[in-house]
């Protein structure tokens, strides 16, 4: 009885905490698979919600602004399916067998530049509570949940992070978050379990201002190569983290349907 009631107060007790530090809005996890329940018969004007995210993932779509209203809960099911993350295995899995077996010098310059979110940490907790995309970005909504230093790592993405600091290349973190955010990045990284990196690169407004983010993170790539640094690699989920001058020898790009950046 005594132990019952301990563990019932235990409970309580971390209800009451999550309920104290306003997380309880964010209690979805993206990442404990769940049943694949994404239909793939889900129509946009004649085509299926399907096709439309395969045409978004290989570039043929470009330049949308928020996932199709008919879309939402095809994309939903996805995202939170096996598939999103068995996907996103497959990216990952492909780059570590093509950087084994790459040549390159051991001379300590060689980096491999991941973007963060949907590429190292996920914002799926926030995306599950605002449409999955449909709703229009809006800026202040999101920096406020990056503020809270709680988005949790993609696993897939963090075992090839794993395999390339074993590989003894250098870790550069490359984001569209502005630097106002620092403090907060660095302890979200560690919280998720990214304890090491080279770089962590956030954007300066001031040196950026009316840049594209193709523009932004081509040119922090072309500072790191005219410092001596060798680009093996570089993964993000958007094609403005991989296009563009300085990409290395070469390039992954994991999924992410909810939003498109240019």
């Amino acid at each position: 009885m005594m132990k019952t009631l301990v563990a019932l107060l235990l409970v309580a007790t971390i209800a009451a905490a999550a309920h104290a530090s306003g997380d309880e809005e964010y209690q979805n996890f993206p990442l404990g698979l769940k049943s694949d329940g994404a239909s793939e018969h889900a129509t946009l004007q004649g085509i299926t919600c399907s096709s439309w995210r395969l045409a978004v993932e290989v570039h043929n779509i470009i330049e949308w602004s928020t996932v199709p209203a008919e879309c939402e809960n095809y994309i939903g099911q996805y995202m939170e399916s096996p598939k999103y993350r068995q996907h996103s295995k497959a990216v990952n899995r492909e780059a570590f067998l093509w950087v084994r077996d790459v040549p390159f010098p051991k001379d300590g310059r060689n980096i491999w530049i991941f973007d963060l979110e949907e590429t190292i940490l996920s914002s799926l907790p926030y995306y599950s509570q605002n449409g999955f995309g449909v709703q229009k970005f809006n800026s202040t909504q999101f920096d406020a949940w990056v503020e809270k230093g709680v988005a949790p790592a993609l696993p897939e993405t963090q075992k090839l992070y794993n395999k390339l600091l074993n590989l003894g290349i250098k870790i550069v973190f490359l984001t569209g978050r502005t630097i106002s955010h620092h403090e907060v990045t660095v302890k979200n990284l560690k919280r998720a379990g990214y304890h090491t990196w080279h770089k962590l690169i956030l954007k300066n407004p001031a040196e950026h201002s009316g840049k594209t983010a193709l523009e932004y993170k081509s040119a922090e790539r072309e500072k790191l190569v005219k410092q001596g640094y060798r680009i093996i690699g570089v993964t993000g989920d958007q094609w403005s983290d991989i296009l563009g001058p300085a990409t290395g020898i070469r390039t992954f790009k994991v999924p992410n349907p909810m939003y498109y950046i240019i």
